[in-house]
């Protein structure tokens, strides 16, 4: 059904709205374009410090580089609109990029939910089958994983991004704070209703399949904690689980907030709490900074399947 308002014709760009009724919209912009720069920073110092530590390209840091990742990728699209309208007061943004944005955006979107997923798997393995993880966890096959959860992801967000593509629009205004596929939708000549239902379909796959698995595999971990008699061993168990439930708390908890902050909190939490929470990022970065080097202890059997 087209809009009344507007007659179909072939839109060369859209105008960013969503602001428009703030009265601090430089100050909105500068805290975004600084959580921005720490997402950036954060992220970053991850991936150099995994990158060339040869030590730690092993399964679990293989993930949290796909974690970062995703992060810088899930964030640039959202951020750098919004920075852009609130701060260069640069409101238009052209179709192929809107679009594009759109198909980053939730690529991202769904990725970092995968990912979180592979590293609830990861820690499940190698806590449940300490002595077979290193046979059964390899980096090859932590690749095959990433590959196939990017292609899963690709395959879906590209059909909504033809979908999308394909509608006709009339009027050139996105009433949200950035590209994405509900501001597309709306922004169409279209009845919007029809086309949201694959969407909220799929965006029920995070909180009723992916959210209870992981649930469920940290309520495993948890009670393989009060299985263990040797108190170090618990300890090095609570520490590396305690990282991942920060991220995933964070993100699932911010997934149903505030689009904005849903969209930075998180890749902004994840970079700060493996480098604060993972002993071995932890002590490169106390290397690099303090120019120390720090001999790791070694924990045998469950802390050695745990540290990897």
């Amino acid at each position: 059904m087209a809009n009344e308002n507007y007659t179909v014709n072939n839109v060369d760009g859209f105008i960013i709205t969503g602001f428009d009724h703030l009265q601090n919209k430089k100050l909105l912009g500068f805290l975004i374009l600084i959580t921005y720069m720490l997402i950036l920073l954060g992220n970053g110092i991850n991936l150099c410090i995994i990158l060339t530590d040869r030590h730690l390209h092993k399964p679990m840091y293989i993930l949290i580089c796909n974690l970062a990742v995703i992060d810088i990728m899930y964030t640039s699209t959202c951020s750098t609109t919004m920075i852009s309208v609130l701060l260069a007061e640069i409101k238009t943004v052209s179709y192929y990029s809107c679009i594009s944005r759109m198909f980053i955006y939730h690529l991202g979107d769904f990725t970092v939910c995968m990912a979180l997923t592979l590293m609830a798997l990861d820690r499940l393995l190698a806590i449940r089958l300490p002595l077979r993880y290193h046979s059964i966890v390899t980096n090859s096959r932590t690749f095959l994983l990433i590959f196939l959860t990017w292609l899963i992801t690709i395959t879906i967000v590209g059909v909504l991004t033809l979908v999308a593509d394909n509608l006709p629009y009339c009027q050139p205004v996105i009433r949200y704070v950035f590209c994405d596929h509900p501001s597309m939708i709306r922004a169409a000549c279209v009845n919007p209703e029809p086309y949201f239902f694959l969407p909220a379909m799929l965006a029920l796959w995070p909180m009723c399949g992916q959210f209870p698995f992981i649930i469920c595999s940290y309520a495993v971990l948890a009670y393989s904690v009060t299985k263990l008699s040797n108190n170090s061993s618990r300890k090095q168990m609570i520490n590396t689980c305690l990282s991942h439930l920060i991220v995933l708390i964070s993100f699932f908890a911010q997934r149903n907030g505030i689009l904005i902050v849903a969209s930075l909190v998180p890749a902004l939490i994840n970079p700060t709490v493996y480098c604060i929470r993972t002993k071995e990022i932890r002590k490169r970065l106390a290397y690099i900074f303090l120019h120390k080097k720090i001999v790791p202890n070694h924990l045998k059997s469950i802390s050695i399947a745990i540290s990897s």
